[in-house]
């Protein structure tokens, strides 16, 4: 019975967002209920958000989904942001690395997370910015935004459901993808 109520949840999600859940519906029939509850602490690591703008969490998020080069996960986010109204242009800017069309707030989330993906230490002076602007709980919002978008991709591409990213569609237009520097 509760196997039947977690698909048809899976199922309005990937009606709502226009989304590919399959490879959650072959986890739960052939793993059981048990597998699914750590797919949702994703969900909810990556929901916690305190603090941040939209457009600095969005920024982090959306750069760290796009490294995990996973399409169709990008592609959520995307849409996700778009519901919660950001401006089609910010997401372009994101997406096409146009780093000079971002506002100071989404160009923050953006270097936090090309910083944390490079691992080199070249995101300190971003960090105390977030810290300074939106505390410990933004900085922490942000760091889950990033662990919740790359470890979709991740699974999927483990379970082979992963797909290249190449291009999104942002305001019904699609938008090529540039390769951000991570180095």
């Amino acid at each position: 019975m509760l196997k039947w109520l977690v698909k048809r949840q899976l199922a309005k999600f990937g009606r709502r967002w226009n989304y590919d859940v399959g490879y959650v519906q072959e986890i739960l029939d052939e793993a059981g209920l048990g597998a699914i509850a750590p797919i949702q602490a994703i969900g909810k690591l990556g929901a916690f958000r305190r603090n941040v703008p939209n457009d600095t969490y969005y920024g982090a998020a959306l750069t760290a989904a796009k490294a995990g080069d996973c399409g169709p996960c990008l592609q959520l986010g995307v849409a996700k942001a778009e519901a919660e109204g950001l401006d089609p242009s910010t997401l372009r800017a994101i997406l096409e690395c146009d780093y000079e069309k971002l506002s100071k707030e989404a160009l923050l989330g953006v270097e936090l997370a090309l910083a944390t993906i490079a691992r080199n230490g070249s995101g300190d002076e971003a960090r105390r910015e977030i810290l300074r602007r939106w505390g410990r709980a933004g900085l922490l919002s942000l760091a889950y935004a990033m662990v919740a978008a790359q470890a979709y991709p991740t699974l999927k591409y483990a379970l082979g459901y992963g797909h290249a990213c190449v291009r999104v569609t942002v305001g019904g237009t699609t938008v090529a993808l540039a390769r951000a520097e991570y180095a």
